[in-house]
Formats: C-alpha cells, sequence, structure tokens
C-alpha cells in the first residue's frame, strides 16, 4: 500500500496571494466610481496605462530576469501596485508621467529587490513620491470636482495625456491646498472664501464622497479578513486626536478634524496603502505603533510642512522604521517564557 507524500501544513490555503490581490483591487471600485463621477474620465486613463505600464514592465524584468512570466504575473501584486498609483496621481497626468511612476514602483521599489515579499518599501508609495518631488507642477493639477468647473471632453482628456496639452480653466485647489496656501486667514474665511467648500461640505466637494468611497471599501476588507484592524484605526485616531488638539478655528488653525479624515488620500492611505503586509510591522502592537506613527506624520507634515497631503511622506518614513518596530514587539516564541528578543540579550 503506498501513501500520498505531502509537505505540512496540509490544509488547503483560503487565502492565495492571488485572491487577496485580487480582493483589494475590487475593493477600490466605490472610490474609484467616485472619482470618476467627481472628477471624469482621466481617472480611467491614469489607471488603464499604469495598469498596462506595469504589467509590461514586470514582464520584461521578469523575462531579464529569467523567471517564469506567467507564474509572477498571475499573482496580480503588480496590477494592485498599479492600481493605487494610477488612484494617487491627478487625473489627465501626462502618459511619460505615469510611465515614470511605474518604472520607480515596479523595476526599482519592487523587482530590484527581488520581487513580490522582498520590497522593503511600499511600491506604490516610492513611485508616487519620486514623481512629487521631481515633478511637483503636473502633481499638483488637480481638476476641478463636477459643479465648480467644465469637465474636460474626450478629445481634450487624449490630448492632455498624450500630447501635454494644457487643461487651463478646468483646475482647482484641493482642500488640503486651500488650507495649506491660505495660511493667516480663519477657518471661517478659508471656507468663505475658496469654491471648492461650501455649506453642504466640509472636506471639500467631492473629496468627501471619495473618501467615504474608499472607506466602505476598507471595511469590507476588514470584513474579509484580508488585514487586522490594528493600523488603519490606530492611524485614523491619531490623525483624528492631533487635528482635533490643534483646531481652534484661528489664523494659526490647522484644518478641521473631518477635513483631515475625509480629504486627500486618507482613507487609501488607511485601508490600501499602509496595510502592506510585506512593509509594514508584523505584530498586532507593531501595527498599532506603526499606524499610530503614521498619523502623527501625517498631520505634522500637513500642519507643519510644505506638502498639503503626506500620506506617502509618513508611509515611507514608516516602512524605514517596521523593522526596528518588529524588533521590539515579537511576541513570545511558543514554548518559551521570554520572547526572542530578551533571549538574545542574554545570550550576548
Amino acid at each position: 500500500m503506498s501513501f500520498i507524500s505531502q509537505s505540512s501544513p496540509h490544509a488547503h490555503a483560503t487565502n492565495s496571494t492571488q485572491k487577496v490581490m485580487l480582493t483589494v483591487a475590487a475593493a477600490t471600485t466605490p472610490g474609484f466610481i467616485a472619482l470618476v463621477y467627481f472628477f471624469g474620465v482621466g481617472v480611467i486613463i491614469n489607471l488603464a496605462l499604469a495598469i498596462i505600464f506595469s504589467l509590461a514592465l514586470e514582464a520584461l524584468v521578469l523575462y531579464l530576469r529569467k523567471r517564469p512570466i506567467k507564474f509572477y504575473l498571475s499573482d496580480c501584486s503588480a496590477l494592485v501596485t498599479a492600481i493605487l498609483l494610477g488612484l494617487a496621481l491627478p487625473p489627465y497626468s501626462p502618459w511619460w508621467l505615469i510611465f515614470v511612476g511605474c518604472i520607480f514602483s515596479i523595476v526599482v521599489a519592487k523587482q530590484l529587490y527581488g520581487g513580490l515579499g522582498f520590497n522593503p518599501f511600499n511600491p506604490a508609495m516610492i513611485g508616487y513620491v519620486v514623481l512629487l518631488i521631481s515633478f511637483p507642477v503636473n502633481m499638483t493639477l488637480w481638476t476641478a470636482p463636477v459643479g465648480f468647473a467644465n469637465t474636460p471632453s474626450l478629445a481634450e482628456a487624449f490630448s492632455s495625456v498624450f500630447l501635454n496639452a494644457p487643461l487651463d480653466g478646468y483646475t482647482g485647489a484641493t482642500p488640503l491646498d486651500a488650507f495649506k496656501q491660505s495660511q493667516g486667514e480663519t477657518v471661517a474665511e478659508i471656507y468663505q472664501n475658496e469654491s471648492i467648500f461650501s455649506d453642504a461640505v466640509i472636506a471639500g466637494a467631492g473629496w468627501e464622497w471619495v473618501n467615504l468611497g474608499f472607506l466602505l471599501g476598507g471595511l469590507f476588507l476588514l470584513w474579509r479578513k484580508i488585514f487586522s484592524w490594528h493600523a488603519p484605526v490606530a492611524m485614523l485616531a491619531t490623525l483624528t486626536v492631533c487635528s482635533f488638539l490643534f483646531y481652534n478655528g484661528g489664523s494659526d488653525s490647522g484644518a478641521p478634524v473631518l477635513t483631515h479624515l475625509l480629504s486627500g488620500a486618507t482613507m487609501l492611505g488607511a485601508f490600501f496603502i499602509i496595510t502592506d503586509p510585506v512593509s509594514s510591522a508584523v505584530s498586532q502592537k507593531g501595527r498599532l505603533i506603526f499606524g499610530a506613527c503614521i498619523g502623527l506624520l501625517v498631520f505634522m507634515i500637513r500642519h507643519f510642512g510644505n506638502y498639503p497631503d503626506a500620506i506617502a511622506f509618513a508611509v515611507l518614513l514608516m516602512n524605514f522604521a517596521a523593522p526596528f518596530i518588529d524588533y521590539y514587539t515579537l511576541p513570545r516564541s511558543y514554548g518559551h517564557n521570554k520572547s526572542r528578543r530578551a533571549t538574545e540579550k542574554v545570550d550576548v
């Protein structure tokens, strides 16, 4: 009688990498729909180009590394990186800007480190920060939301993306830009002078719905247990506390709490970026510290720094610190009374 030789664990994995990545990609749908509704077809063009460029670059590098292309592309990690980068870029970005971002996200931040599982930094945020530092003008040209300016036609969209035609008359300040550029004015004056704010909105027209869409997708991922609640809750709680403490309504006041929470890339960062299992902390205690530090850095950069939004910088800075956090928050090894760190110190 022969027995089947099978290595442990014998239970089938409930979440393959491909399944997790496709679930994350699907969860971005509510936020994506809100972005398209308020900012136009440029969001779709961004996403399509980012996906095409990312998959092509991943395939090229895999070919040069003599790795099986179909096997590695099928894990859909490059697809998720492309989606996150495409959603973060301003609509109607030039094609070359998206291409450069994909090069740094896929080739530099991911493949040069060895591929999925070896990258110490979030690939999409590496590409975004490189573009923000290198091409600040292009990275701040967000179109005004629907109702505040005419949405570019399809012909104008393609001219902007592929011919680098300017979209004069279509762009406007984001809510966080408005607060950053209106220093010296009280919060009431900012709300009165900036057209993106109205009686019906607090965090900026369109941006509230975009962030609520990503919040809905993030709650879906929590329900599916794709990641734990520790990092997102810690980040949002810290950002809430800091913005509440520094808000007084005067000329030296920070933005209101809801403006911080429902503007920019707050919810996209909280549920889709800082939860990256490769570049974040590992333990539950470590994820709480990791998320809280990101929330603190986001507020500090928004309130005291030169950049209106700060998700990418905060995430990359904490990617640096993730191994340090893991070292001091390692759980006790099974069968041992002391943590591994304490054991290492005794051995030394």
